[in-house]
This record gives structure tokens, sequence and C-alpha cells, in this order.
């Protein structure tokens, strides 16, 4: 049995939705038996994942990982659970890809597989940790801790978003203004001064300069400008140049702390929430490799799995990556001497995070002034290049 998205005509109102049925014939029928007049009917295919928006994606997931626990919890089956998910979604891509993997349970297929051709909406990371409750018998408190793990995950996204609006706003409306003032404003005022038999102050000749380029080549700087972000883009995808980078990123001293300290707490996280769910250590550690955005990091997390498959144990395996911490070091081989490791992976994660939101907030708190400083300097100077004219005409005249 199958899903299929359909359009149909209810009195004078259009409606969409998603049902079951054996073929697109089968449920066209069904709106039939239900009164309504069917428009369009389609399958709902795995590709459709490839569709899905970005806006609020984060959001939409730890709301179904969350219902999804609440509603097994209270004695509900997989397939009533999914029945009421779809009932409730709001968007309609989301609506879909809930009935295809309904369809698939429905099939005979698992929770965990049926997921898998949506990684969009849902990760390896999420279907390995579900496969691994479903072999366990324990998947409604993998879904509980899954669901902790996406929240936390989103409200640290969220949180370094919000952190950098300020200083990204402020530097636009700043480049605005000044290439505004420069470009248009100050030509028309210091223009009259040009025409006084008066030899300019060099502040002011040398705004003028500026302002000339600025008109003259501006619009060709700017496509410029724009040509090469894009030749940066294409390059970063391949992956040599984006090895190199990302190695010099880790090594910058005040932005590769940061991007240390959110690669190893998205490391140990995406660990400890894979251990504790019972997924084998060397297929934990490929999802989470997958899971890091720097390639150096990715590399050294897929070599530790290749030694730890060979019987070296996971601190000795990571002994190595320099963009490790110590202390996360030191708390991994702890957690495997105790056989405590996903507790322990749970706890450097923390202290990852912790050190991230305190250095960001420093980073901002300096950054933050110095733009505004930055700015009052080059206002600065456009006032002085207007003002000193005017001030050497009133001393002539007087």
């Amino acid at each position: 049995m199958g899903a299929f998205e359909y359009q149909a005509l209810a009195g004078d109102k259009s409606t969409r939705g998603v049902l079951q049925a054996d073929t697109a014939r089968a449920a066209r029928s069904q709106l039939r038996e239900r009164g309504l007049i069917p428009l369009e009917v389609r399958a709902v295919r795995a590709e459709s994942a490839a569709r899905l928006q970005l806006g609020g994606q984060g959001r939409e997931r730890v709301l179904l990982l969350r219902q999804l626990a609440t509603l097994l919890k209270a004695g509900l089956t997989l397939e009533e659970v999914l029945s009421v998910l779809i009932e409730q979604s709001e968007g309609g891509l989301i609506r879909r890809q809930l009935g295809a993997i309904r369809a698939r349970v429905m099939e005979g297929q698992s929770l965990s597989v049926a997921m898998a051709e949506h990684p969009r909406l849902f990760p390896p990371v999420f279907t390995a940790s579900i496969a691994a409750g479903e072999r366990a018998g324990q998947l409604e408190a993998v879904l509980a801790r899954l669901a902790d793990h996406a929240e936390q995950r989103e409200a640290m996204n969220r949180g370094l978003g919000l952190a950098l609006i300020y200083p990204i706003l402020l530097s636009v409306i700043a480049i605005a203004v000044v290439w505004g003032l420069i470009g248009f404003v100050v030509p028309r005022v210091v223009g009259v001064f040009e025409q006084a038999a008066q030899e300019l102050p060099l502040l002011t000749r040398s705004l003028l300069g500026l302002s000339e380029a600025i008109a003259s080549w501006g619009w060709l700087a700017l496509i410029v400008l724009l040509a090469l972000i894009v030749a940066a883009v294409l390059l970063l995808r391949r992956p040599g140049p984006r090895l190199v980078i990302d190695r010099w990123l880790l090594r910058v001293p005040v932005l590769g702390r940061l991007i240390r300290a959110r690669q190893t707490a998205s490391f140990t996280r995406t660990l400890a929430i894979l251990v504790s769910s019972a997924v084998p250590l060397v297929e934990a550690l490929k999802v989470s490799a997958a899971v890091v955005g720097n390639r150096v990091v990715q590399a050294d997390v897929e070599r530790a799995a290749a030694q730890v498959r060979e019987g070296v144990s996971l601190s000795a395996a990571l002994q190595d990556s320099a963009w490790l911490p110590p202390v996360a070091r030191r708390l991994i081989s702890g957690g495997e001497r105790s056989g405590e490791l996903a507790p322990m992976l749970e706890h450097a994660a923390a202290m990852q995070e912790r050190e991230l939101n305190s250095a960001t907030t420093v980073l901002l708190a300096v950054l933050q002034p110095l733009l505004i400083l930055l700015v009052g300097l080059m206002v600065l100077y456009i006032v002085l290049a207007i003002m000193l004219p005017i001030l050497s005409m009133s001393q002539l005249l007087a």
C-alpha cells in the first residue's frame, strides 16, 4: 500500500491531503466515497525529501520525535502514531513525507528504514539510533533521547545565529551608508569647493579621489566581488581546497578556538546519543564523521573508526587529533575504563558547549564596539573632509 497526495473539491472549496491506497485509481475511489471530487492524485515518493524547505526543518524534527516518543509510550501502535502525525502536520511537504513513511511501515519495513529514505528530515544519526532502538526493543526511550538531542542542537544553532544578527546587520548598514555618502552625496557637496580659487586640504582631496573611484568603478568592483564569492563557493565544494581551508580555520587564533569547540561539541554529542542508543562504536563513529562539518575533523574520526575496528581503543585512536581538547580526550579515556562512555561523552559535549557560548559572548562583546568605532571613524573622516575647506574659507573671508 502506498501514500498518495491529493487535491480535491469539497463543495466549492479545494482541499489537499494524503491518504493510503494500493493504486491511484483506488485513491480516487476513496475520495469519491468521502464525497470529494478528485482533481489531482499522485504518489508520494522518497525523492520529495530533496525539495524539503530548510526553514523550520530543525523545529519540525524536534516536534515529530517528541510526538513519536510520547504517543508510543501512551500505547498507540506505530501506524496509529504516524496517522496522528499526518493529521496534525501543518506543512504540506512534511505531511507528504510522513505519508510515505507510513506507507513503507505498512508494507513491512522498519521505521528506521522508512525514515532513511528522507535524509534531510531524518539524518543518519537519527535513523541509526532508531534502528538500534528497534533491535533492543527500546524505541520509545531512544526517540525521547533523540528529541532531547535535537532540541539541544537546535538551541545551540539558534543561539549562535541570533548572536551574529546584530554585527552582520550593523556591518551591512554601515557599508551601504558610507558607500552612498562617498559615491553620491560627497561629490555634490565638495564639488562646490573646487570652484573656489583655493587649494583643498589633503584629507578632502583623498575623499574626492575615493568618491570618483567609487562613482566610476563601484559597480564593476561589486560585480568582481560577487564573482569572487561565487568562485570561492564553487572552489570550496572541491575536496582538496576545502580540506586546506578547514585545516587553516582550525589554526586561526580566535576563530579557530570557536570552530574547535563547536566541532568537538557536535562530535561528542552525536557519539554520545549513538552509543547510549546501543549503536556499535564503529558504526557510531562513521555516522558522527558525517555529522561534523570540518573536513579535517571528519578525516580524523573516519581514521579513528578504522583503528577501532582493528581493536584500538577510542581514546588511543583519537590521540593524534589536535582539534580535540585534552579534557575531552581524558573524559573519553575515563569513560572507556569505567564502562560509562556515553555519560562521559555527554559531559565533554556540555563542557565544550559552555566554552563555545562563553567564547562567543566575549567575542561579540569585543566585536560590537569595534564595529561601532570603525563606523564612527569613517563618518569622522567624511565630516572632516567636508568641514576643513569650510573652515579654511571662513578664515579667508574673515
